[in-house]
């Protein structure tokens, strides 16, 4: 079976197609790292207040909210965890884009309203646009093709890329050249070993992006979800039943604010530490929910459903209860996002995204000093024949990658086809050119 001429042009076409695709993935991530800190910068009046010697009630924080968001419905209250924070108070409100919330980010000494801002959870504008760019563009749910193809190819174009590498290095007996460019080639060769070891040092990385961003995936993302549930991979959630019907009014912002003020010392007497987040239930007769919002290192993920009227807490769901594959996905979202070692992911990611932003650059020179203008230059494997073996292993990979990752399996099968196709056209120009006399 003759599998490393289909790996070679596998690698080579689809870098070539894809490449586009991850680029723009690794440039828009790389903005995206640096969110914090424009976050910062540009929103430092709203998230900071000067420090007082008395916190307002959460009651008397939340009516002052509302009065800057008059025709709002209370959906998540977040008290400040350092002492110069302010408190975030987010409102569903008519003209709000879907899935965003209005936050107004109240002075926790004086009540003043410091700014208010259409929040996508908790990230601002500026954070909140650059991650739709990351992930669809601007253009919808099109626009989430472009990053699902990026994230479904980059793992395949690591593993494929890494296993050329070394092979190609370990027949030549050069460990350090594998691991280490060379420095005293010149021209094409010397990209290709700049191109080979630092995709091999970017490698895991890259696969665990791929992975990691599948999650949110437009197609695959589901089946990743279901693939959860069916092992009881899930993330658990607290039981919202109330044991009566009493209810807080949401329409009154005193009434939920002082709920607030109820469930919060409740679940501080329960032993749950900062950084919070307050959820009125979403409908008459459930509990109230209070989460602990912490996703660096080491995270606090802890929940309790809690009664606002009585302050009685009726389930709790520690982050160590979690099961390992939730908690392992938890983390692994949370080193996608910069945020799981603070600035050291951050510069880990900057290095990361370096380093694929200059893999593909370096690809694309390679193909350029080699493209097809002089005779007998071919693409990689070019002029080897994979054996039929080969082909209908990979195509029935590609059937069964479908299955679960539905543009990874289709563009793989397209790829097959066409590289069929090329072969075949090949081979009969070859045997209908006229031999020279």
């Amino acid at each position: 079976m003759n599998l490393r001429p289909l790996v070679m042009r596998l690698h080579f076409y689809v870098g070539m197609f894809v490449g586009p695709f991850i680029l723009v993935a690794a440039i828009t991530g790389l903005l995206y790292t640096i969110t914090p800190q424009l976050d910062e910068l540009l929103y430092s009046d709203a998230l900071h207040a000067p420090v007082g010697t008395q916190r307002l009630d959460l009651r008397e924080q939340v009516v002052a909210a509302a009065a800057a968001v008059p025709d709002g419905t209370v959906t998540q209250i977040r008290p400040p965890v350092a002492d110069d924070g302010t408190t975030r108070v987010t409102f569903e409100a008519p003209g709000v884009a879907e899935d965003f919330g209005r936050t107004a980010f109240v002075d926790p000494y004086t009540g003043q309203v410091k700014a208010v801002l259409d929040t996508y959870g908790e990230w601002l504008p500026v954070r909140a646009w650059i991650d739709a760019l990351h992930r669809n563009l601007h253009l919808g749910d099109v626009g989430r093709i472009y990053s699902e193809l990026a994230a479904s190819w980059l793992w395949v174009l690591a593993l494929s890329g890494m296993a050329m590498w070394v092979v190609r290095r370990r027949k030549r007996n050069r460990m350090r050249r594998t691991l280490l460019p060379e420095g005293s080639t010149r021209g094409r060769a010397r990209i290709r070993s700049w191109h080979g070891s630092v995709g091999l040092w970017a490698a895991i990385g890259m696969v665990g992006l791929s992975v990691t961003g599948l999650t949110w995936s437009q197609f695959a993302g589901p089946n990743v979800g279901d693939l959860r549930t069916a092992l009881d991979w899930t993330t658990p959630s607290v039981g919202q039943e109330l044991p009566s019907t009493t209810a807080i009014a949401t329409v009154d912002a005193a009434a939920v604010g002082a709920a607030a003020d109820t469930v919060l010392a409740a679940a501080r007497a329960a032993g749950m530490t900062d950084p919070v987040a307050i959820s009125p239930a979403s409908e008459p007769g459930a509990a109230w929910e209070v989460a602990q919002v912490k996703r660096s290192w080491p995270l606090k993920q802890d929940a309790m459903a809690i009664d606002p009227t009585t302050g009685a807490v009726l389930d709790t769901v520690r982050w160590q209860d979690w099961p390992l594959m939730a908690q392992a996905a938890e983390v692994g979202i949370s080193a996608h996002m910069g945020i799981l070692f603070g600035i050291g992911n951050q510069l880990l990611l900057v290095v990361l995204a370096l380093g694929i932003i200059c893999v593909v650059s370096w690809g694309y020179r390679m193909w350029w000093l080699r493209r097809p203008t002089a005779a007998g230059r071919t693409a990689p494997g070019g002029t080897q024949r994979p054996g039929a073996e080969a082909i209908v292993i990979v195509g029935l990979v590609a059937v069964l990658l479908g299955l679960f990752f539905p543009v990874l399996g289709a563009s793989l099968v397209l790829f097959l086809i066409a590289d069929c196709l090329v072969q075949q056209l090949r081979r009969r120009t070859t045997v209908d050119e006229p031999v020279a006399r």
